[in-house]
């Protein structure tokens, strides 16, 4: 799968929705549940935002993690989505993010808030 398709699909919440189904991390699941809460968002639209706010944001240093991991992974979807959502709840606690007013992709379209 091309990258940029994968990215397509992560940022629709009812795909990443799907995959965090999947997890198997109740750790992970938690943090997400808190954070999209933190955003007013359900865990589907944070893990959509979390996809959406990498792909603006990342370093070029993430961005190569990504494409080393996608060589080598059996579950590339869920294993990028995995990494979008850590870095981006790393990026959340590190920036101590309170505010409900902003979704988790900050705001840049295409989320509940431009609605």
């Amino acid at each position: 799968m091309l990258l940029g398709s994968l990215l397509t699909k992560l940022e629709s919440a009812s795909y990443s929705g799907a995959l965090l189904e999947n997890l198997n991390d109740l750790d992970l699941v938690a943090r997400i549940h808190a954070a999209g809460e933190t955003h007013g968002e359900a865990p589907d639209e944070y893990a959509a935002g979390a996809v959406a706010r990498f792909s603006r944001a990342a370093s070029d240093e993430d961005w190569l993690g990504i494409m080393n991991m996608l060589e080598r992974s059996q579950t590339p979807a869920m294993d990028c989505l995995r990494i979008m959502i850590e870095w981006s709840l790393a990026l959340d606690e590190k920036s101590g993010i309170e505010s409900e007013a902003s979704c988790s992709c900050g705001g840049q379209g295409g989320c509940h808030a431009d609605a």
